[in-house]
């Protein structure tokens, strides 16, 4: 048998080496540059499958394949949202709005730069509860998302306001997706939530509505889209599509509701028929048109925060308010958004 030998010419042998280390090289530059490539067109989003986060998939949807894809993962708890973003795993974020100002009081570089869909948290009650007002809760345990909540901030604000003692209502921290079954088995009395999680106790007959976050806090923020610094310096056109993708989510839900019911619901992993009763009991509640981050209203969340001791010193809001997308997407539209005044 004839055996290969480069004996007798050690220069191929030599050049021969070297293009095989060379063949090596070049495919490993390739092989990164389509990684860093591939890594540079995806924008990871956190959120949690609630109504005031439902641009996330519908974002999503709409940039799958696309050169960019803004990437919606979905997670159990707001406070999971916070540590992917704070280590950067997640460079946006749908996020309860307080715990986006705690995040930027604690060094966190951020921007506001969008609010979800407003009138979609509600304080459900066991059927079988006496109480006609929160006033009347007293001595009771209620669930609120997280401590870092405009839900917890609006029952403290009323207690406050109605001259009642802060500790008059025991306030519990319960994941979302948790509650329910938490006032099944009656761990509590009540819970104060966005949709659609209060709606699936209204729905099944053991909860009922006791009031809406809008009735005693008009202005109330429950979450908002925050994005870090760095996106903005390196990449602000991709914040700019990714603002106006959630503008438009909007729009998306009245003219495509059915389209839309079916990625919601699969995204969500909840039964399309029970995300269709979310959105019509009762009907036409949810605006979309209030997305621009107003001044005075993070202001007043921040004061509310600083009552309760949730943040120590007072946090300048125009360190981590930026509301030019959301505007820039609003102005762009050829139809605006129904009831949208410029404040």
């Amino acid at each position: 048998m004839k055996v290969l030998s480069f004996r007798g010419s050690s220069a191929s042998f030599k050049a021969f080496i070297l293009a095989l280390l060379w063949l090596g090289v070049i495919s490993l530059l390739h092989a990164s540059v389509n990684r860093e490539k591939t890594a540079s067109q995806k924008v990871r989003m956190g959120y949690m499958p609630v109504i005031s986060n439902l641009a996330a998939p519908l974002v999503d949807a709409a940039t799958a394949g696309s050169p960019v894809h803004f990437e919606a993962l979905k997670f159990g708890s707001f406070a999971e949202i916070a540590e992917a973003f704070r280590s950067g795993h997640i460079q946006a974020a749908f996020i309860i709005a307080p715990l986006a100002v705690a995040l930027s009081s604690q060094g966190v570089p951020l921007k506001i730069v969008y609010i979800g869909n407003r009138h979609e948290s509600t304080l459900v009650v066991r059927k079988d509860e006496s109480a006609a007002s929160l006033a009347e809760m007293s001595g009771k345990t209620l669930a609120v998302p997280i401590r870092y909540s405009g839900h917890l901030l609006a029952v403290k604000r009323y207690l406050r306001h109605h001259g009642m003692d802060p500790r008059a209502v025991r306030i519990l921290e319960i994941p979302p997706p948790d509650m329910p079954s938490a006032l099944v088995t009656g761990d509590i009395h009540g819970y104060f939530v966005g949709e659609p999680f209060a709606s699936r106790s209204i729905q099944s007959g053991v909860g009922r509505r006791l009031l809406d976050a809008e009735e005693i806090w008009p202005g109330f923020v429950c979450n908002v889209l925050i994005v870090r610094d760095e996106l903005i310096r390196s990449h602000p056109e991709r914040v700019g599509d990714l603002v106006k993708g959630c503008v438009r989510s909007g729009i998306r839900v009245r003219e495509n509701f059915e389209e839309t019911l079916g990625i919601l619901s699969r995204y969500w992993g909840q039964d399309p028929q029970f995300v269709r009763y979310v959105f019509e009991n009762p009907p036409n509640r949810f605006r979309y048109d209030l997305c621009v981050p107003v001044r005075s209203e993070i202001e007043e969340l921040v004061r509310e925060m600083e009552t309760e001791g949730l943040i120590s010193a007072s946090s300048e809001v125009g360190d981590f308010l930026e509301d030019r997308y959301a505007r820039a997407a609003v102005e762009g539209l050829r139809e605006p958004l129904l009831g949208l005044t410029k404040r």
